[in-house]
């Protein structure tokens, strides 16, 4: 572990927003593991051989697994199915495994950036810290997972060294979310459950006032590109709706698409891309047109989650599953059913939870034990998906989800299978080049 390389992690904390997999706060905190079923198999047995794991096999266990992130969402995720688990505490900050082994989840907020500080002051420490102090595990997002897997920072370790082969033990996993888990060379240093494919999500009735129909197809047809959008816009204004709440709301699009990252390695000078430059010259387009509504300034806060309420004059909104289920949802007063999915005009990303094994720690066996059964195991990704409504990083189950409108209908879009549209987006996505630099925080 290179401490002064640390020390620049350590100051380089990007200032935080509230966007992520799911928001921070209250959360169920699950009791036992009654409900999981599903079987780590042979690629997530502890004992399991692969590249790298005479050295895993070697290794002394500890008693006491400490996991950093910044909310419960994947503390849920392994009381569902990691087959270890025999319980939990009441109060959700340690999960007891069958031999003993104690989980400590140790969650800090995203906001204002108190996750990364707190995480980078654990790993400035690491080296040097008690076995069961040591990070075993820690979570990264899309946004600043670059930070992480920085090959120099040497703080969270290639899977190979876990014994896990990529390319045969993820091979389902989608090709981008893995280029994002990896460093510069290639090397993949973090493996997701996640896979954030955006979608269009639109209110039926506005649907139907302007357009005469709410049906999927149709209304994908109106907003199929931004060229079409913009037409599509202008119908919206002429009966008094906005197509989307913010200029924030269509960042994403643009920033996907981006061809170079905002700093490489040993610079100095932040580079703005063509794309970042058209999002503000077509959002300025668009608030003078008047077909974004100006007091809703940037996301994540009360102008902004009011407009994805009843009494609301907007159309649409861009989001991925998560966006759908722990954002909208919450906010929307009416009935289930208002709203529906479609394509977006651009494919896009949003999102993403990194789960990465830190360098020194002591339970390597159980890290790579835990990494697999979340990231690499069907039975469970589909159980997940199954549970809490998410598109998860398993090409073939989600493509299969996509056809079998029976077992995945969603309430709240009125029975709509969303994996009709989610899995189109997911197969097309290419990741805009990462930066330690490229958190967006909207203010």
């Amino acid at each position: 572990m290179k401490k002064k390389v640390i020390s620049m992690l350590l100051a380089v904390v990007v200032a935080a927003g509230t966007a992520a997999c799911g928001q921070d706060g209250a959360e169920k905190k699950t009791k036992g593991n009654s409900d999981a079923t599903a079987d780590v198999g042979a690629s997530g047995d502890v004992n399991s051989e692969g590249e790298g794991s005479d050295a895993v096999a070697d290794a002394d266990e500890g008693k006491v697994i400490n996991i950093y992130s910044w909310n419960n969402e994947f503390s849920q995720r392994v009381q569902a199915v990691y087959p270890e688990v025999k319980e939990t505490s009441s109060d959700g900050t340690i999960t007891y495994l069958k031999d003993g082994t104690e989980i400590h989840w140790i969650i800090n907020p995203n906001q204002d950036g108190v996750y990364q500080q707190k995480l980078d002051e654990a790993l400035l420490n690491q080296a040097d810290a008690a076995a069961d102090d040591k990070v075993d595990i820690f979570l990264s997002e899309t946004d600043y997972v670059f930070k992480y897997t920085d090959a120099e920072a040497d703080v969270a370790m290639p899977l190979t060294d876990l014994g896990i082969d990529p390319d045969k033990d993820l091979a389902d996993q989608y090709d981008f979310t893995k280029v994002t888990a990896s460093d510069v060379n290639g090397v993949q240093r973090g493996s997701t459950w996640q896979c954030c494919p955006g979608l269009l999500v639109y209110r039926r009735d506005i649907a139907k006032d302007v357009f005469g129909t709410d049906d999927p197809e149709k209304i994908g047809e109106k907003v199929k590109d931004w060229d079409t959008m913009k037409a599509t816009a202008a119908e919206l204004k002429e009966k008094g709706y906005y197509t989307f709440s913010s200029y924030a709301d269509t960042f994403r699009l643009y920033g996907n698409s981006i061809s170079q990252p905002w700093m490489s390695a040993g610079e100095t000078v932040l580079k703005v891309d063509q794309k970042i430059m058209d999002w503000v010259s077509d959002s300025k387009e668009w608030l003078d047109a008047g077909y974004l509504n100006k007091t809703v300034k940037g996301q994540w806060n009360d102008d902004w989650n009011k407009a994805m309420s009843s009494e609301s004059k907007v159309f649409a909104f861009l989001f991925p599953a998560w966006g759908i289920d722990f954002t909208l949802k919450p906010n929307w007063d009416g009935d289930n059913g208002a709203w529906a999915v479609t394509n977006p005009p651009q494919e896009y990303n949003w999102g993403g939870s990194y789960i990465h094994a830190c360098t020194g720690t002591d339970n390597p066996k159980y890290v790579k034990d835990i990494i697999l059964a979340l990231t690499a195991d069907a039975d469970n990704l589909a159980k997940i998906t199954q549970d809490y409504a998410e598109f998860t990083n398993a090409r073939s189950s989600m493509q299969e989800a996509a056809q079998n409108d029976d077992l995945y209908p969603s309430e709240f879009l009125g029975g709509q299978n969303a994996y009709k549209y989610f899995a189109p987006v997911a197969e097309n996505i290419k990741m805009a080049p990462l930066s330690a630099y490229a958190r967006v925080v909207w203010s």
